[in-house]
Protein backbone atom coordinates (compact mmCIF):
# COMPACT_ATOMS: atom_id res chain seq x y z
CA UNK A 1 0.00 0.00 0.00
CA UNK A 2 1.11 3.57 -0.85
CA UNK A 3 0.96 3.95 3.38
CA UNK A 4 4.02 2.37 3.91
CA UNK A 5 5.89 5.16 2.41
CA UNK A 6 4.38 8.09 4.19
CA UNK A 7 6.23 9.66 7.05
CA UNK A 8 3.94 9.35 9.77
CA UNK A 9 4.11 12.68 11.51
CA UNK A 10 1.83 15.70 12.67
CA UNK A 11 2.94 17.56 9.57
CA UNK A 12 2.23 15.44 6.98
CA UNK A 13 -1.36 14.00 8.74
CA UNK A 14 -2.48 17.98 8.61
CA UNK A 15 -1.16 18.08 4.62
CA UNK A 16 -3.09 14.84 4.10
CA UNK A 17 -6.30 16.27 5.55
CA UNK A 18 -5.83 19.25 3.31
CA UNK A 19 -5.28 17.09 0.23
CA UNK A 20 -8.17 15.08 1.11
CA UNK A 21 -10.48 18.20 1.90
CA UNK A 22 -9.43 19.53 -1.13
CA UNK A 23 -10.33 16.34 -3.59
CA UNK A 24 -13.17 16.07 -1.73
CA UNK A 25 -14.65 19.52 -2.53
CA UNK A 26 -12.81 18.67 -6.39
CA UNK A 27 -14.70 15.73 -7.19
CA UNK A 28 -18.13 17.16 -6.00
CA UNK A 29 -17.69 19.88 -8.25
CA UNK A 30 -16.67 17.88 -11.26
CA UNK A 31 -19.51 15.61 -10.40
CA UNK A 32 -21.66 18.77 -10.81
CA UNK A 33 -20.35 19.66 -14.04
CA UNK A 34 -20.67 16.06 -15.73
CA UNK A 35 -23.82 16.35 -14.86
CA UNK A 36 -24.49 19.94 -15.86
CA UNK A 37 -23.02 18.79 -19.18
CA UNK A 38 -24.86 15.66 -19.59
CA UNK A 39 -27.56 17.58 -19.02
CA UNK A 40 -26.60 20.45 -22.15
CA UNK A 41 -25.38 17.62 -23.95
CA UNK A 42 -29.14 15.76 -23.69
CA UNK A 43 -30.34 18.71 -25.41
CA UNK A 44 -27.99 19.30 -28.02
CA UNK A 45 -28.86 15.87 -29.40
CA UNK A 46 -32.15 15.92 -29.42
CA UNK A 47 -31.88 19.47 -31.06
CA UNK A 48 -29.34 17.72 -33.55
CA UNK A 49 -32.05 15.06 -34.34
CA UNK A 50 -34.53 17.36 -35.14
CA UNK A 51 -32.19 19.49 -36.99
CA UNK A 52 -31.04 17.18 -39.30
CA UNK A 53 -34.56 15.55 -40.38
CA UNK A 54 -35.26 18.78 -41.15
CA UNK A 55 -32.62 19.91 -43.10
CA UNK A 56 -32.79 16.99 -44.89
CA UNK A 57 -36.22 16.79 -45.88
CA UNK A 58 -35.56 20.51 -47.28
CA UNK A 59 -32.56 19.10 -48.48
CA UNK A 60 -34.77 16.69 -50.37
CA UNK A 61 -37.34 18.59 -51.51
CA UNK A 62 -34.86 21.22 -53.45
CA UNK A 63 -33.18 18.46 -55.11
CA UNK A 64 -37.20 17.07 -56.41
CA UNK A 65 -37.91 20.52 -57.47
CA UNK A 66 -34.00 20.53 -59.60
CA UNK A 67 -35.39 17.04 -61.46
CA UNK A 68 -38.15 19.07 -62.38
CA UNK A 69 -36.60 21.91 -63.40
CA UNK A 70 -34.04 19.98 -65.06
CA UNK A 71 -36.95 18.20 -67.19
CA UNK A 72 -38.57 21.32 -67.66
CA UNK A 73 -35.25 22.94 -69.06
CA UNK A 74 -32.42 22.63 -71.66
CA UNK A 75 -29.56 22.11 -69.40
CA UNK A 76 -27.82 25.52 -70.64
CA UNK A 77 -30.31 27.80 -69.92
CA UNK A 78 -29.98 25.97 -66.34
CA UNK A 79 -26.67 26.94 -66.26
CA UNK A 80 -26.90 30.48 -67.58
CA UNK A 81 -29.92 30.84 -64.90
CA UNK A 82 -27.54 29.69 -61.95
CA UNK A 83 -24.14 31.16 -63.22
CA UNK A 84 -24.01 34.12 -61.69
CA UNK A 85 -25.72 34.55 -58.31
CA UNK A 86 -27.31 38.25 -57.27
CA UNK A 87 -27.12 37.20 -53.74
CA UNK A 88 -23.99 37.20 -51.05
CA UNK A 89 -23.76 35.61 -47.65
CA UNK A 90 -21.40 36.70 -45.33
CA UNK A 91 -20.32 34.03 -42.50
CA UNK A 92 -19.18 34.79 -38.63
CA UNK A 93 -17.85 32.43 -36.83
CA UNK A 94 -17.77 32.84 -33.06
CA UNK A 95 -17.24 30.59 -29.55
CA UNK A 96 -19.34 30.42 -26.81
CA UNK A 97 -18.22 29.05 -23.05
CA UNK A 98 -20.44 26.77 -21.75
CA UNK A 99 -19.13 24.65 -18.73
CA UNK A 100 -15.32 25.42 -19.58
CA UNK A 101 -16.44 24.18 -23.46
CA UNK A 102 -15.98 26.88 -26.24
CA UNK A 103 -18.65 25.82 -28.74
CA UNK A 104 -19.25 27.96 -31.92
CA UNK A 105 -21.28 29.90 -32.85
CA UNK A 106 -22.36 30.93 -36.95
CA UNK A 107 -23.99 34.17 -37.86
CA UNK A 108 -24.58 34.96 -41.66
CA UNK A 109 -25.98 37.78 -43.08
CA UNK A 110 -26.74 38.66 -46.74
CA UNK A 111 -25.14 41.39 -48.78
CA UNK A 112 -29.15 42.90 -49.63
CA UNK A 113 -31.54 42.53 -47.32
CA UNK A 114 -34.49 41.92 -50.08
CA UNK A 115 -35.18 38.10 -49.84
CA UNK A 116 -35.75 37.98 -53.64
CA UNK A 117 -32.19 38.80 -54.74
CA UNK A 118 -31.82 35.18 -54.24
CA UNK A 119 -33.04 34.79 -58.07
CA UNK A 120 -30.44 35.63 -60.09
CA UNK A 121 -31.94 35.07 -63.16
CA UNK A 122 -35.60 36.54 -65.07
CA UNK A 123 -38.63 34.31 -64.79
CA UNK A 124 -39.70 34.28 -68.24
CA UNK A 125 -37.28 31.78 -69.23
CA UNK A 126 -37.14 29.57 -66.24
CA UNK A 127 -39.22 26.92 -64.55
CA UNK A 128 -40.98 27.66 -61.44
CA UNK A 129 -39.76 24.67 -60.13
CA UNK A 130 -36.41 26.01 -60.31
CA UNK A 131 -37.73 29.12 -58.00
CA UNK A 132 -39.04 26.68 -55.57
CA UNK A 133 -35.51 24.61 -55.19
CA UNK A 134 -33.50 28.21 -55.40
CA UNK A 135 -36.57 29.22 -52.49
CA UNK A 136 -36.12 25.68 -50.09
CA UNK A 137 -32.57 26.03 -50.55
CA UNK A 138 -32.49 29.53 -49.01
CA UNK A 139 -34.84 28.58 -46.06
CA UNK A 140 -33.21 26.03 -45.19
CA UNK A 141 -29.77 27.55 -44.88
CA UNK A 142 -30.28 28.79 -40.81
CA UNK A 143 -31.31 25.27 -40.00
CA UNK A 144 -28.27 23.99 -41.53
CA UNK A 145 -26.09 26.15 -39.80
CA UNK A 146 -27.56 25.58 -36.58
CA UNK A 147 -27.13 21.80 -37.14
CA UNK A 148 -23.56 22.66 -37.86
CA UNK A 149 -23.27 23.99 -34.53
CA UNK A 150 -25.02 21.29 -32.57
CA UNK A 151 -23.08 18.12 -34.35
CA UNK A 152 -19.48 20.49 -33.79
CA UNK A 153 -21.29 21.04 -29.72
CA UNK A 154 -21.95 17.82 -29.25
CA UNK A 155 -18.17 16.44 -30.47
CA UNK A 156 -16.85 19.04 -27.96
CA UNK A 157 -19.09 18.20 -25.33
CA UNK A 158 -18.66 14.58 -25.78
CA UNK A 159 -14.74 14.87 -25.32
CA UNK A 160 -15.00 16.81 -22.32
CA UNK A 161 -17.57 14.85 -20.40
CA UNK A 162 -15.47 11.85 -20.99
CA UNK A 163 -12.70 13.97 -19.86
CA UNK A 164 -14.51 14.62 -16.94
CA UNK A 165 -15.86 11.50 -15.84
CA UNK A 166 -11.37 10.07 -16.03
CA UNK A 167 -11.15 12.89 -13.47
CA UNK A 168 -14.18 11.81 -11.40
CA UNK A 169 -13.41 8.34 -11.28
CA UNK A 170 -9.75 8.43 -10.41
CA UNK A 171 -10.31 11.16 -7.62
CA UNK A 172 -13.12 8.86 -6.32
CA UNK A 173 -11.09 5.14 -7.01
CA UNK A 174 -7.57 6.32 -6.52
CA UNK A 175 -6.79 9.90 -5.04
CA UNK A 176 -9.59 9.99 -2.23
CA UNK A 177 -8.99 6.07 -0.89
CA UNK A 178 -5.54 6.66 -1.45
CA UNK A 179 -5.19 9.48 0.70
CA UNK A 180 -7.55 8.12 3.50
CA UNK A 181 -5.55 4.99 4.23
CA UNK A 182 -2.55 7.22 4.58
CA UNK A 183 -4.70 9.08 6.70
CA UNK A 184 -5.45 6.12 8.84
CA UNK A 185 -2.07 4.85 8.50
CA UNK A 186 -0.61 7.81 9.97
CA UNK A 187 -3.21 8.17 13.12
CA UNK A 188 -2.56 4.52 13.72
CA UNK A 189 1.42 5.55 13.93
CA UNK A 190 0.95 8.51 15.97
CA UNK A 191 -1.17 6.58 18.38
CA UNK A 192 0.83 3.99 18.98
CA UNK A 193 4.09 6.01 19.50
CA UNK A 194 1.97 8.10 22.15
CA UNK A 195 0.51 4.66 23.58
CA UNK A 196 4.34 3.39 23.83
CA UNK A 197 5.45 7.26 25.19
CA UNK A 198 2.78 7.08 28.06
CA UNK A 199 3.75 3.10 28.56
CA UNK A 200 7.18 4.52 29.18
CA UNK A 201 6.33 7.44 30.77
CA UNK A 202 4.01 5.27 33.42
CA UNK A 203 7.16 3.02 33.79
CA UNK A 204 9.76 5.66 34.41
CA UNK A 205 7.20 7.12 37.01
CA UNK A 206 7.12 3.89 38.75
CA UNK A 207 10.39 3.09 38.88
CA UNK A 208 10.94 6.75 40.66
CA UNK A 209 8.15 6.01 42.81
CA UNK A 210 9.66 2.82 43.36
CA UNK A 211 13.50 4.42 43.98
CA UNK A 212 11.52 7.28 46.15
CA UNK A 213 9.91 4.67 48.33
CA UNK A 214 12.99 2.62 49.06
CA UNK A 215 15.03 5.35 49.75
CA UNK A 216 12.38 6.76 52.36
CA UNK A 217 12.33 3.31 54.25
CA UNK A 218 16.38 3.12 54.55
CA UNK A 219 15.94 6.66 56.04
CA UNK A 220 13.22 6.00 58.34
CA UNK A 221 15.29 2.99 59.62
CA UNK A 222 18.09 4.82 60.72
CA UNK A 223 22.03 5.64 59.65
CA UNK A 224 22.81 1.97 60.85
CA UNK A 225 20.31 0.38 58.19
CA UNK A 226 21.39 2.34 55.58
CA UNK A 227 24.74 0.96 55.98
Amino acid sequence: MSAKHVNPTRMELTRLKKKLATATKGHKLLKDKRDELMRQFLILVRENKALREKVEAGIREANQHFVLARAGMSQEALNVALMTPKQEVYLEADTQNVMSVDIPVFRYSTRTPDPNDIYSYGFAFTSADLDGAVKRLADVLPDMLRLAECEKSCQLMASEIEKTRRRVNALEHVVIPETQENIRYITMKLDENERSSQTRLMKVKDMMLEEAHHYSSRYQDGPEAAS
